[in-house]
């Protein structure tokens, strides 16, 4: 019941569904842009019961007011509540939130653990946990992309190999969603890495295929990135920092 509105160049917008009583309401994730969203509650006749940010970057935010002004919302819900970090002030959260926290939207049977990711930027936070499934998810806005990571824009690269290794240690079935379509590239960037790797170049050629047929990518799985993404296979801290140096000045 999670799906992917597209945005922008290369963003996705998730949207989380469930097939409860509550089949009309739905929680968007990251929403940049509102204009898409809009579109797309009104064709479904859907209601917005609740807004995710992970971290404060424009492409991330831009839809909150917008959308918190124009969206229809629950019969019965004043507002629509907008989680997000508590340790930066941003415009439009109304329930900042910090490691440890838990977002449930009891309507859709959502539950998510807050968990603190700084690196991409210092106020970078994921949700994982169930959504109406039996399988945990993570909302992990730009820290973990598919066979990659963020840029650190803010963090240290101790702080962003830290949070690697938080999101690397979620259960394997775990569904990944990042808010960005670079797995192809990333895919480049790996098997240069370690061109002697045979999960990185099976995966590589398969994601070439769909995105030949401009099909999305994601989600993926803390089990597939185990697999394919080298700075995943960092061992440390500095290991992380070369490989993230050499990805800013990859022209593959």
């Amino acid at each position: 019941m999670i799906r992917a509105v597209p945005a922008f160049e290369d963003n996705y917008i998730w949207i989380i569904g469930c097939d409860t009583e509550a089949a009309d309401e739905v929680v968007v994730v990251d929403p940049g842009d509102s204009a898409p969203v809009l579109e797309d509650l009104s064709q479904r006749g859907l209601k917005l019961a609740a807004i995710l940010i992970t971290h404060h970057h424009r492409d991330h935010i831009g839809g909150i007011a917008e959308l918190t002004q124009q969206a229809p919302r629950p019969e019965g819900q004043a507002q629509i509540p907008v989680y997000g970090p508590s340790n930066r002030a941003i415009a439009g959260i109304t329930v900042p939130v910090r490691a440890g926290d838990v977002v449930e939207i009891g309507r859709l049977n959502c539950r998510l653990s807050v968990i603190e990711v700084p690196g991409h930027t210092l106020d970078h936070i994921a949700y994982f946990g169930f959504c109406a499934s039996s399988q945990p998810v993570l909302f992990c806005g730009d820290t973990l992309f598919a066979a990659g990571c963020g840029r650190l824009f803010e963090g240290t690269a101790q702080q962003m190999w830290e949070s690697l290794q938080k999101l690397a240690a979620l259960p394997p079935d775990t569904a990944v969603y990042c808010t960005h379509e670079y797995t192809q590239s990333n895919l480049k960037f790996a098997t240069h890495c370690k061109p002697l790797n045979t999960d990185m170049r099976v995966r590589r050629a398969h994601v070439e295929q769909l995105r030949s047929k401009h099909c999305m990518t994601l989600p993926s799985s803390i089990e597939m990135e185990l697999l394919t993404n080298p700075f995943l296979q960092c061992a440390d801290a500095e290991e992380f920092s070369v490989m993230r140096k050499q990805k800013d000045n990859f022209r593959g």
